[in-house]
């Protein structure tokens, strides 16, 4: 191990073992058994030895994320990925509360990578008419949602003593993002007399704009392309349903 990765590591230990998740540099410098130069050549300063154990961190959440090939039913890998984003809060509080702090000035690549997989998820689920929203609002609800939830069991342990909230505020999310048939398979309605609810048109538009964003009609100009992509998505994002 070359002297960069022994400091990491050792960092990253240190915050993992750390009552309140800070660490000094003269703690890690002793523990790595390296002079403090050292450090700063590698790192620049603390805030640069932080972002390079959330960097460490968020590659250990993906790791499972990349070798996870995409199941038929988008709609339980999204329930799978919101658990697993929990699970792994839960094994590593100090690194998580780092890892989402507002102190961070520049977000991780790792994070955006965590939010396209949710976002491709979500696409997948829109593709088969199981989405309500527009895939990327959709993914700020359901990211928001998950991270704020785990961060109060990390954060709160003592008031947010129920592991079933999670589960809890998962399908309620869900629920918001999702189409009715998505989460309860059911017949679909009759819609011959009456015309299709506001539930199936959104559910619609969002799948078009999906479909249009993978597989682009030829037919269409880039910008009629993006004109009818921004309306399909004002539809599927119309506020005021159930």
């Amino acid at each position: 191990m070359n002297t960069r990765a022994r400091i990491l590591q050792v960092a990253a230990d240190l915050v993992a073992e750390s009552p309140d998740g800070d660490v000094s540099t003269r703690a890690v410098c002793e523990a790595a058994q390296v002079g403090a130069p050292a450090l700063y050549r590698y790192f620049g300063d603390k805030e640069g030895l932080l972002s390079a154990v959330v960097d460490h961190g968020f590659d250990r959440y993906l790791a499972a994320k990349r070798q996870h090939a995409a199941g038929d039913d988008p709609v339980q890998d999204l329930r799978d990925g919101w658990d697993s984003h929990v699970e792994f809060a839960l094994r590593n509080p100090n690194l998580y509360r780092l890892m989402n702090s507002p102190a961070m000035r520049t977000t991780p690549a790792a994070a955006l990578e965590s939010h396209q997989i949710l976002t491709r998820d979500l696409e997948r689920a829109a593709a088969l008419g199981k989405l309500r929203l527009a895939p990327e609002l959709a993914a700020q609800i359901v990211m928001s949602a998950n991270v704020g939830v785990a961060l109060m069991l990390v954060a709160r342990p003592s008031t947010f003593t129920d592991r079933s909230t999670s589960h809890r505020v998962r399908d309620a999310v869900h629920a918001s993002v999702l189409t009715p048939d998505a989460l309860t398979p059911r017949p679909a309605p009759d819609t011959s007399a009456s015309g299709p609810d506001d539930t199936q048109l959104q559910s619609t538009a969002s799948r078009l704009s999906a479909l249009l964003r993978r597989s682009p009609d030829r037919t269409l100009s880039v910008a009629e392309t993006v004109l009818l992509t921004e309306w399909l998505d004002r539809l599927a994002n119309a506020p005021g349903h159930p």
